[in-house]
Formats: C-alpha cells, sequence, structure tokens
C-alpha cells in the first residue's frame, strides 16, 4: 500500500499529517456549525411555522419580516458572505482567518436555510392531529413538543442531513479563502501548486464525510419512521 500510495499519490505520501489535520479542521467546522446553526435554526423554525399562516400563535406580522430577513440572507452567495460579515466576525472572534472566523459567516448563512427545512418539514404533520390537540385543550408548548417536534421527527431528521452536507460543502468554500480544512488543503496545495493527487484526495475525503452523514441520517429515519 505504501508503494502504491509513493507511485501514484507522489504528492499526497509528503503530508499526511497535514491531511490528518485539514480533516480533522473540517470535522470542526462542521460539527460546531450544525450544533449552533441546528439549535437556532430549529427555534426560528418552530416559530415560523407558529406564527405563519397555519400557526397555533398566527402572527402574520412578524413571520412576514422573519420570511423575507431569511429569504434575504439565503439570498447571498457563501462566497460574499464571507467578507460581508468580516468586521463582525473580527468582533467576534477576534481575526478573520482560521476556522474559528469562518464558523461566523457558516452559521449565518446555514441558520436561515435549515430554518426554512425545519417551517417545511413540520408543515408536513398531519393538521387534523394539530386541531384534534387543540379541541384537548393542549397548549402551544404542548402541540410544539409533542405533535410538532415528535410527528415530524423522520422530517426533521431528513432536512437535517440535507443541511450538514451543506454544511460540510460551504467548510470546502470557506478552506477557499483560508479558513482551514480541506478545502483550503485542495486549493492551496492541490490547485496552486498543481497537485492533483492531493485536490483529488482531499475531494474523496470531503465525499466521505458525506456519504457517512447520509448513511447515519438513513439509519435514524429508518428508526423513527412509523
Amino acid at each position: 500500500m505504501d508503494q502504491f500510495i509513493k507511485t501514484y499519490l507522489p504528492n499526497v505520501s509528503e503530508i499526511p499529517d497535514e491531511f490528518i489535520k485539514a480533516t480533522g479542521e473540517t470535522l470542526y467546522m462542521s460539527a460546531w456549525t450544525a450544533l449552533i446553526a441546528g439549535v437556532l435554526g430549529i427555534l426560528l423554525g418552530v416559530l415560523l411555522v407558529a406564527i405563519g399562516p397555519r400557526g397555533i400563535l398566527q402572527n402574520l406580522v412578524i413571520y412576514n419580516v422573519l420570511d423575507k430577513l431569511i429569504n434575504t440572507i439565503r439570498s447571498i452567495p457563501f462566497i460574499i458572505m464571507i467578507p460581508l460579515f468580516v468586521v463582525f466576525t473580527r468582533f467576534l472572534v477576534g481575526t478573520i482567518i482560521g476556522v474559528n472566523a469562518a464558523l461566523v459567516p457558516l452559521v449565518i448563512g446555514i441558520i436561515p436555510f435549515y430554518a426554512r427545512q425545519i417551517e417545511n418539514a413540520l408543515l408536513e404533520v398531519d393538521p387534523g392531529v394539530i386541531e384534534a390537540a387543540q379541541a384537548m385543550g393542549t397548549s402551544p408548548i404542548g402541540i410544539i413538543f409533542r405533535i410538532y417536534l415528535v410527528e415530524g421527527l423522520s422530517s426533521i431528521i431528513r432536512v437535517s442531513a440535507v443541511t450538514i452536507i451543506n454544511v460540510i460543502g460551504l467548510t470546502a468554500m470557506a478552506g477557499a479563502v483560508g479558513a482551514g480544512g480541506l478545502g483550503n488543503l485542495a486549493i492551496t496545495r492541490g490547485y496552486n501548486r498543481f497537485q492533483t493527487d492531493v485536490t483529488i484526495v482531499a475531494t474523496l475525503l470531503i465525499l466521505l464525510l458525506v456519504f457517512i452523514s447520509q448513511f447515519i441520517s438513513n439509519l435514524l429515519i429508518k428508526k423513527t419512521t412509523h
């Protein structure tokens, strides 16, 4: 195996430590973005459903404001969002490069995307079940936790998987502007130095992370589908 790597992946064989470090950075950015944006995205998504046109706490004024804000942020390309929030990033983490700096635009970019996904997932819950719960005197909080989040669990897992895959892709894009990770390695070593084998292996590792996250989500969906 060592001889195969040295023969067909000569540049990769010289920097195994860099690949390990870059993979760790990608996992770090993905995990923290998924955690922070996941919590805030679910809260925002639930709020959108609760105050939306079919919501149990209908408030169309606030809903329309949030709806427009989400659509606006989602329309900004991520590669533009990174320099757009550079001042805010520096204020929060004290730097504009590195994995911690990348978390700021990553979280800002993912929250509205995930919130919209959560909203769509919860809107799939049978309205009849919600009406029955209301008729039984269940409070809005009870409906959110006992109906929306329970009945919509499979859909939530499905859209979460899509979001995590999107996060992994964005970490690679963030690497193009010095955020670290496999994307940064593919650009700085693979593309800039014409080391094609480095680019290929970095890409394969990113795809592997995507496949693993998709596999895990499929297992969870099967276990929660009823």
